[in-house]
């Protein structure tokens, strides 16, 4: 799906007119970034959870060489998916889990 079918699809099922939904998505895109930035996290009820991990620095290994390199410490974003959405792509795995 594009952004532009995004939209559209966004402004169909809500009723909207095509320019509101384009700017919910644009103003949710930019209280994520902005949370993110502070270190925060950024749940989205059924979808999942933006949050901000720190890597310890590390020894790895150039793959063209073999030799190893020092890869220093970082924040990444992390997107952690929401286990009501997990459970709809695997179904058969939540029923045996729910068995058990």
């Amino acid at each position: 799906m594009t952004k532009t079918e995004l939209i559209q699809t966004l402004a169909k099922q809500t009723m909207m007119e095509k320019k509101q939904s384009k700017l919910f998505l644009e103003a949710l895109t930019t209280l994520v970034t902005r949370e993110i930035k502070k270190g925060g996290e950024v749940p989205l009820t059924g979808l999942g959870k933006f949050k901000v991990l720190r890597r310890k620095a590390r020894m790895g290994r150039n793959p063209q060489t073999g030799e190893q390199i020092p890869i220093p410490a970082k924040k990444v974003v992390k997107f952690t998916v929401a286990k009501t959405l997990k459970d709809t792509i695997h179904p058969v795995q939540a029923k045996a889990k729910k068995r058990r």
